[in-house]
């Protein structure tokens, strides 16, 4: 029972360190204690289940807002099965924890639907001192050393033999000179939006107009500017067919880069659309979210929650796109792509920053956008890019290549940041090496397990 009270324990101490707590250092201390409990325990399998469960239920409780309980239960307890797997420490060695920890983060990151990997453990390290080692081995290699950390905590008594496992850390104070040699300026539009929830948007043309409206009050403050740019589902009816809403867009004389929903032969889209009066480039969202933008296995869902009968399927893109705006390549990244790894590495190997467009209004004012700027800040690291993150109810930033919050707004209010921002053209370490990083942290971690086994109970 105590290894079972422990394990529920570090379940909440993980859980604290992303946002709203957004304590980083409590992510190693959590695992640690998790490691000792399930070591201890006669029933690792529950142990590892109850770690995840309560985790995942305090992280994701905000997915519950306003469609209740039942979905984000689901959610929690399907995520906790994936944590399962942790109990072949008791055949291999405790010493394999942080090796099968990592696989268990890539599968999730990957499956079912596109994977969910909102809670991979590098997204609560964005303030850690050691989160540059994003940039050299992605996220992948960030949470690798959360997991060297906590087996660190873990096997304190033997310093002889860790140490040397906290190698990966040295990278951390290797200066960083990531040089641009040229910039764009921005404005980030956050119009705010009536009300929250799933009808966020029920008003035609009433989210757009207060888009409009933010954005000629931002210009009167800033009138020399590169382009605009709004978040996603800014403009709520389609601006190809809607007359009013395109004679709004023409109005403006710099280029805009909106959020729009778009029908397009039947089908339709989530689109960030490059928008000037004499011409549009669009790129079609790739990553859809599944449950919000689509629905799998739609007749058992039906069953489950009768708020998937009011789902519209989506049609996914199929290429990524480079908005070319002056010497800016200014790459679109819609929402829920954000956790798609190779959906963020070929945007940005294709330009020289990068956008975040996001709709926060169907979540309130839950920690669900903190959370989602945490990643966002954990990418900026990752692939050595600026990134201009804006949202429709905030929160909305600029955030350096360093993963530094530059400026942010407040939720709940319209707003709009005004940025002049560097761009860079260099590949960060881990987009020159791919998935070659992902390989290179996974063997690391087997040498770790394979020191540590002679010591496995």
């Amino acid at each position: 029972m105590v290894a079972l009270f422990l394990s529920i324990v570090s379940g909440f101490l993980l859980s604290a360190a992303f946002e709203p707590i957004n304590k980083w250092w409590l992510a190693p201390i959590a695992i640690a204690l998790h490691i000792f409990a399930i070591n201890r325990s006669s029933k690792k399998s529950l142990s590892a289940f109850a770690f995840a469960l309560t985790f995942n239920l305090v992280l994701l409780h905000w997915t519950s807002i306003y469609v209740g309980s039942t979905p984000w239960l689901i959610l929690a307890f399907g995520l906790a099965v994936f944590y399962v797997p942790l109990a072949l420490v008791g055949r291999w060695g405790i010493g394999a924890y942080p090796i099968i920890f990592l696989v268990l983060e890539e599968i999730r990151n990957h499956f079912p639907f596109g994977g969910f990997g909102w809670a991979r453990v590098a997204y609560s390290q964005a303030d850690a001192p050691y989160s540059i080692l994003a940039r050299y081995g992605g996220a992948a290699s960030l949470s690798a050393i959360v997991l060297l950390i906590a087996f660190f905590i873990f096997g304190i008594t033997k310093p002889r033999i860790q140490i040397w496992l906290l190698i990966p850390l040295l990278l951390a104070v290797i200066p960083v000179n990531v040089v641009s040699h040229s910039s764009t300026s921005a404005l980030l539009i956050q119009g705010n939006v009536p009300a929250y929830g799933l009808d966020f948007n029920a008003r035609a043309t009433q989210v757009f107009f207060n888009h409009v409206k933010e954005s000629h009050k931002a210009l009167e403050q800033h009138p020399n500017v590169d382009f605009l740019l709004w978040p996603e589902n800014a403009v709520d009816v389609d601006p190809f067919t809607n007359e009013q809403v395109s004679a709004a867009l023409n109005s403006f004389t710099q280029p805009m880069i909106v959020g729009a929903i778009v029908d397009k032969d039947g089908a339709v889209f989530n689109t960030s659309i490059l928008w000037t009066k004499q011409y549009q480039n669009v790129y079609s969202k790739q990553h859809l979210t599944p449950f919000g933008e689509y629905i799998p296995l739609r007749a058992l869902a039906s069953k489950i929650s009768p708020l998937t009968d009011d789902v519209v399927d989506f049609s996914p893109g199929h290429r990524s796109v480079s908005f070319e705006i002056g010497k800016a390549q200014i790459a679109p990244i819609i929402c829920y792509e954000l956790i798609d790894d190779l959906i963020v590495r070929n945007a940005a190997k294709g330009s020289n920053i990068l956008a975040v467009q996001t709709n926060s209004a169907t979540f309130g004012k839950s920690p669900e956008s903190a959370q989602q700027l945490s990643i966002t800040r954990i990418r900026a690291i990752e692939h050595s890019r600026n990134i201009l993150s804006v949202s429709t109810t905030g929160f909305s930033a600029v955030i350096d290549y360093r993963g530094n919050l530059v400026q942010s707004t407040k939720m709940g209010v319209a707003d709009h940041l005004f940025a002049t921002v560097g761009l860079i053209d260099e590949k960060s370490p881990s987009d020159r090496y791919g998935d070659w990083s992902l390989v290179i942290t996974l063997i690391w971690l087997m040498l770790v397990a394979r020191k540590l086994y002679p010591y496995r109970r």
